[in-house]
């Protein structure tokens, strides 16, 4: 329900903008038209097609984020020297923007998926890494000592204490790795894809002046996170660490 009232305020402010003669039609459209446009691009089925595109390159390159990141940070955090190797790598590559390595991608392996997914598994592998390493660290010895004592050794160490006093920063790694892999998709798909992808639909409606083509990219990118926050994250969030106890001995 607040969600509801967040998205109406929202749409009355923007409604109000658009029709208050400010600005031109052609620039900032009406909610109705761009409804319009929306509606028009998903029934001809152009607008699925352009979605499904950008949501596959998401996945492809924030599934192998996930597992580089995840792995690497698991290991940095569990073994000095492995930190020791990787960490001044990750301080020297993780400032560079990864849209600077489009032209080097592009030139490496042409436009088209290889290159937009390569961007996106740059971009969404370094929060990933980042958190999981920082959650392995921050265990709490005695937890680990404790388990010790009672007989848990290796796989079941790592499963019954790691894995749970790890998973709140697994999952803030995850839902960060998302919005960069978002972030760099739709700049990436401006740049090195060819002609598909919800990036490239804003990008080449820009050079016809069409906002309402725009917007509504906009509009289906905003639903595709929103739905996977509530319906992904959440899930994931209830399966771990509220089934754990944690968030609720947070909160205490």
């Amino acid at each position: 329900m607040k969600a509801v009232v967040s998205f109406v305020v929202a749409a009355a402010l923007y409604e109000l903008v658009a029709r208050s003669g400010w600005f031109a039609q052609a620039l900032v459209p009406t909610l109705p038209a761009i409804a319009a446009t929306l509606w028009r691009t998903l029934a001809d089925g152009s607008m699925l097609n352009h979605a499904v595109a950008t949501v596959y390159r998401v996945a492809a390159g924030l599934g192998l984020a996930c597992a580089t990141g995840l792995a690497l940070g698991v290991l940095m955090g569990r073994f000095r020297a492995v930190e020791a190797f990787f960490l001044p790598l990750v301080n020297v590559l993780m400032p560079v923007p990864s849209l600077a390595w489009a032209p080097v991608f592009i030139l490496w392996f042409g436009l088209g998926n290889t290159a937009t997914i390569l961007i996106v598994f740059y971009a969404a592998t370094f929060p990933m890494l980042l958190n999981a390493w920082t959650g392995v660290r921050a265990v709490n010895p005695l937890w680990l000592r404790a388990a010790g004592a009672m007989g848990a050794r290796g796989a079941e160490l790592f499963w019954k204490v790691i894995v749970p006093a790890t998973s709140p920063f697994v999952i803030t790694g995850l839902r960060l790795a998302f919005q960069r892999a978002w972030i760099a998709v739709v700049g990436a798909e401006m740049l090195a894809a060819s002609d598909f992808g919800l990036g490239w639909v804003i990008f080449d409606a820009k050079e016809f002046l069409n906002a309402d083509v725009m917007l509504a990219s906009l509009a289906v990118i905003g639903a595709i996170g929103f739905a996977f926050e509530r319906l992904a994250f959440g899930a994931l969030e209830r399966a771990t660490v509220m089934r754990w106890g944690m968030v609720r001995a947070a909160k205490a």
